[in-house]
């Protein structure tokens, strides 16, 4: 498979303290991959690397063959972290996708063969997440689940090779994660797509998984669930006791005390026995 993202040694620093250290992993055409960690970690940095908005201290990032931040920005689909539209917004989901097809550009569309490819490919987006049903209803309006998938297909407007997603799964309830986790490697597969994807919550997404890139306070190590979450990777990534637990319904629980920042916590509180984040 081809490589689309490769990194080689990496290491992120921020008002002087390392955020991560010597990060190599690579991703391939068609992947799904994690990017996991406690709060505070660098997750989102990463991507922010990767996209050329965050320099390296050390070590080197290729995309699609480029040096990083030299990537054409078309190759490179990107949702940040999801902010709720208020229920006053009246602008439809249609309108949302189609920002992401041509909302680079100034001014109204021109009628004739540019807004009819771009209508069409609108239409094609909206079907290629199932949104068909509330598409035109106003984005305040819909579910946290409904903006997310029409989010993502706006991030797909161009047909990018790589497709790079903060925590799109965060402050969803279970069933929406689940419908959004699974539309999501359906793309990556029939796409042919590489997706890095932030996640609080691997389980959501565990059974689709090609590997993961784990971030613990100044480490980094990448390799598939099976290698990277067990207990004896991550005592070693934290260089403190850390026990990873299976329950009955096969979700993973990590069980540990990390030092600050690196805590796996409860977004509503504080916890050090939870939900593999």
């Amino acid at each position: 498979m081809t490589t689309v993202v490769e990194v080689d040694g990496a290491t992120v620093t921020l008002g002087g303290r390392t955020i991560w250290s010597n990060l190599t992993a690579t991703v391939a055409a068609g992947e799904f991959v994690a990017v996991l960690g406690p709060n505070g970690v660098g997750k989102s940095t990463l991507l922010k690397a990767i996209l050329g908005l965050q320099p390296l201290a050390s070590g080197r990032i290729e995309v699609l063959g480029a040096r990083q931040g030299n990537a054409a920005t078309r190759d490179i689909g990107y949702l940040p972290q999801r902010r709720t539209f208020d229920a006053s917004m009246h602008i439809r989901g249609v309108d949302v996708v189609r920002l992401g097809v041509d909302g680079d550009r100034w001014g109204i569309p021109l009628p004739g063969r540019t807004s009819r490819k771009a209508a069409q490919r609108v239409a094609e987006l909206v079907d290629l997440v199932g949104a068909g049903g509330y598409a035109n209803r106003s984005i305040g309006t819909l579910s946290g689940g409904e903006q997310q998938r029409l989010l993502i297909a706006a991030a797909l407007a161009h047909r990018p090779k790589v497709l790079l997603l903060d925590e799109p799964l965060d402050s969803l309830d279970l069933p929406n994660q689940a419908a959004v986790a699974a539309l999501i490697a359906r793309i990556c597969r029939s796409e042919t797509v590489a997706v890095m994807m932030v996640a609080h919550d691997v389980n959501p997404i565990l059974s689709y998984l090609d590997r993961v890139i784990y971030l613990a306070a100044g480490g980094a190590i990448a390799g598939t669930p099976e290698q990277v979450i067990t207990s004896e990777c991550l005592t070693n990534l934290y260089g403190t006791p850390i026990e990873v637990l299976k329950t009955s319904d096969g979700r993973l629980v990590v069980v540990g005390s990390p030092e600050e920042p690196a805590v796996h916590a409860d977004r509503h509180g504080s916890a050090h026995h939870h939900g593999l984040a």
